[in-house]
């Protein structure tokens, strides 16, 4: 029977040793390190890993989709009514854009690069052909015409040509023109006395098959958080775009969707040279993509504020002093004085004014919002849609009849969606990483739960265990009847 005993004795101090380390385990995370520390050691940018191909040509299709703001009663609006838009689209292009002339830099703790995008058109991804015409504003004679609004003589000579020519505040031309470019009359006249003026126009002229310059990386051999962040844009430092130090960086303009592990109290930068600027996104709220979770970054609504509101926006405000309300980024700045001013689409997160000045403006967070998902173990990209919408500042200028009794509006003029989701085989691979993780983290729970089972079957086993029974002369009473004698 001893040997019982010491069994039983054991069960229970096994169970209670288990039930220490498996708490030990969890209070220490000793699990979750050891797989965030693998993780680290493999996210450096090295040639000939899984990671820098993926890095050097990403493998998840990036789609470019175009929505476009046709206007409907161009004739009202020179008589001073409201502009009323019909939106027009997708019109959708595949993005190809692979690392170019990739250079290790400073013993491979950074890498240079240009990164030149390629837009193919998807005829079945699109609400129609490139050939489809769209009314809208006449950026080119916009833009001259606030060029030379202060120079009465020569104004009214670009206004009496634009008269003989037939151009005025709107024009039609073909998704293709409006993206890519086209000869512009007004612009080739200029020429003869402005040289240096180019005289071809559109939203994203010479954008197709080039690049924006180089791009230096830090590879996250120095430090893990510092994976696949840009450093240095065309010569400029990156931290000339932002000030804070506890953010990663999302390079919007070339598929650099790669990060360090990432927690939800993180700020997430994506450089947008469209913008001359970085749009920063905060953690909203858990996602899953594919099976795979995820966090959600969006962009809060102070990005879009006016000065009051946030004054790291002051330099929005051309000229100096002259602000915008919320919602609106004057960019003009950057597009060689053209009248440009950015926003979310459908003056999504701006001023009630500008969403009622134009009548067909109807902001939606799910469809107009900007998002980012990230897989906060490997700090990969999940799912993106980058969403901004290109708008005309318009005004009545004097000196040009073409204005007519325009009212001062921002105009609509196209929004733009490039957006990408984690391609199947990567999802794959990604879903294995996280079971382990799930595995792994779960090891401390496993440890705890078999030493409850243990202490059960100790409790069970103790009480199960018999008195042993007493010897039979214990049993006999102190008097037995042959013991009795008689009176």
């Amino acid at each position: 029977m001893q040997w019982k005993s010491c069994c039983v004795y054991s069960i229970g101090v096994f169970s209670v040793v288990i039930l220490i380390v498996g708490i030990s385990l969890i209070t220490t995370g000793v699990f979750p390190h050891l797989m965030y520390s693998v993780i680290e050691k493999n996210v450096v940018l090295k040639n000939g890993t899984e990671v820098f191909k993926a890095w050097e040509d990403p493998p998840s299709p990036v789609y470019m989709q175009f929505y476009f703001f046709n206007v409907t009663n161009p004739m009202e609006v020179l008589e001073g009514e409201r502009p009323a838009v019909l939106q027009v689209g997708p019109y959708t292009y595949r993005e190809y854009r692979p690392m170019e002339q990739v250079e290790f830099l400073d013993n491979g703790t950074k890498v240079a690069a240009i990164n030149r995008k390629t837009y193919i058109f998807q005829p079945d991804m699109s609400y129609g052909p490139e050939s489809d015409v769209i009314r809208t504003v006449n950026i080119p004679a916009m833009t001259v015409m606030e060029k030379f609004k202060d120079m009465s003589a020569v104004a009214e000579m670009i206004s009496a040509y634009m008269r003989s020519t037939g151009e005025g505040l709107f024009t039609s031309r073909t998704v293709r023109e409006l993206l890519w470019g086209y000869e512009d009359g007004l612009l080739k006249t200029l020429k003869l006395f402005i040289p240096e003026l180019d005289d071809v126009f559109g939203l994203f002229y010479k954008s197709n098959a080039s690049d924006d310059g180089q791009y230096v990386f830090f590879t996250g051999q120095q430090n893990y958080k510092d994976f696949a962040q840009v450093d240095t844009w065309n010569g400029e430092s990156s931290l000339n775009w932002w000030t804070t130090d506890e953010c990663n960086m999302i390079n919007g303009t070339n598929g650099a969707f790669f990060h360090s592990v990432i927690n939800k109290n993180e700020t997430l930068y994506m450089f947008i040279s469209d913008m001359c600027r970085s749009l920063y996104t905060l953690y909203e709220e858990d996602v899953t993509v594919k099976g795979i979770p995820g966090y959600r970054f969006t962009p809060p609504s102070k990005v879009f504020a006016n000065l009051t509101v946030n004054p790291d926006n002051a330099g929005f405000c051309v000229p100096a002093g002259n602000c915008m309300g919320s919602g609106l980024l004057n960019v003009s700045v950057c597009k060689q004085g053209a009248p440009i001013v950015m926003s979310s689409p459908h003056f999504y997160q701006a001023d009630d004014k500008f969403v009622e000045d134009v009548f067909g403006m109807q902001p939606d967070k799910e469809q107009h919002q900007t998002t980012v998902d990230i897989n906060p173990l490997t700090g990969i990209l999940l799912q993106a849609a980058k969403r901004l919408q290109i708008n005309i500042y318009v005004q009545q200028v004097p000196r040009f009849s073409q204005t007519g009794k325009v009212r001062t509006v921002v105009f609509p003029v196209v929004y733009l969606n490039e957006s990408t989701v984690i391609d199947d085989a990567s999802a794959v691979k990604l879903q294995a990483i996280v079971s382990k993780q799930n595995v792994v983290e779960n090891i401390p729970f496993i440890f705890i739960g078999l030493g409850v089972l243990l202490g059960a079957i100790f409790m069970i086993m103790m009480c199960q265990q018999k008195v042993p029974e007493s010897t039979t002369a214990e049993r006999e009473p102190l008097l037995s009847s042959k013991h009795q004698t008689a009176d």
